[in-house]
């Protein structure tokens, strides 16, 4: 269906879309691939795009529940229709179709909700135009089931961004620890993940130092997590473990 479409065209559809929002004073991030896509210095970059092989195929978005009727408003003066449909049984999320570039974008409100819930809610503002690397890690390891095309966006990400105590061009790994503190499913989740990552870097013929980059930093974000003093609710649930399932199923929404 994209055959059409190159990776700048993604590109340049959603900066041109936040750009469009932030004249009219919505808050409208990008989140996903295309903005991992955005965000990597150039030679992450090419390593993502051509030798992991990594295509893009859509472009989704965060934004504010208050912003909801603007966000609609502004998808539609841009060509794309609003799934009306999906918007009555979708709980904080829109899908657009834009019938002239055949691009899908779904706006996210407040909140991402998939295996476990990433809260938006006031991280917006702290990057601009996508969200914060540190939210885009915490939307990829979330996944349950997570797949390749997911290990290869932690790869780029961990190649070409930092593990700090900020948001700033850094993935946040203080953030990150407070929030998985308190919710013992997202941890156990978070964490079985980036370990099955190191596991699989092998497959991907990476040059020897990068590699051990990667080991490296998500070595330092274990740490901190596991370092994080947890909540008493996190240690009731983790007294259960995986006996009881500890995550949402997610269905996809059929487009």
């Amino acid at each position: 269906m994209h055959n059409s479409l190159k990776e700048e065209d993604f590109i340049n559809e959603a900066l041109k879309i936040v750009g469009e929002a932030e004249k009219r004073g919505i808050v409208l991030r990008v989140i996903g691939a295309v903005a991992l896509r955005i965000k990597l210095p150039n030679d992450v970059r090419i390593l993502h795009e051509k030798i992991l092989n990594r295509k893009l195929s859509d472009i989704d978005y965060a934004s504010y529940s208050k912003y909801t009727v603007e966000v609609r408003n502004l998808f539609k003066e841009l060509n794309y229709v609003w799934d009306e449909a999906i918007a009555r049984i979708a709980l904080l999320r829109d899908i657009f179709y834009n019938k002239i570039n055949n691009i899908h974008s779904d706006v996210f409100y407040d909140k991402l909700m998939f295996c476990h819930d990433i809260d938006l809610r006031g991280r917006l503002e702290l990057d601009y135009p996508t969200i914060t690397l540190t939210d885009y890690a915490l939307e990829k390891l979330q996944i349950v089931q997570i797949n390749e095309k997911d290990v290869k966006d932690l790869i780029a990400l961990f190649i070409g961004f930092p593990v700090e105590n900020s948001d700033k061009d850094a993935i946040n790994k203080e953030y990150i620890s407070k929030v998985l503190s308190k919710d013992w499913g997202f941890y156990y989740t978070v964490t079985s993940n980036l370990k099955k990552l190191t596991q699989l870097l092998g497959r991907y013929k990476l040059p020897k130092d990068k590699e051990d980059m990667i080991k490296s930093k998500v070595s330092n974000l274990l740490e901190a997590i596991e370092k994080e003093p947890k909540s008493i609710g996190w240690k009731m649930r983790a007294k259960i473990g995986t006996k009881k399932k500890w995550y949402r199923e997610v269905e996809e929404v059929i487009r």
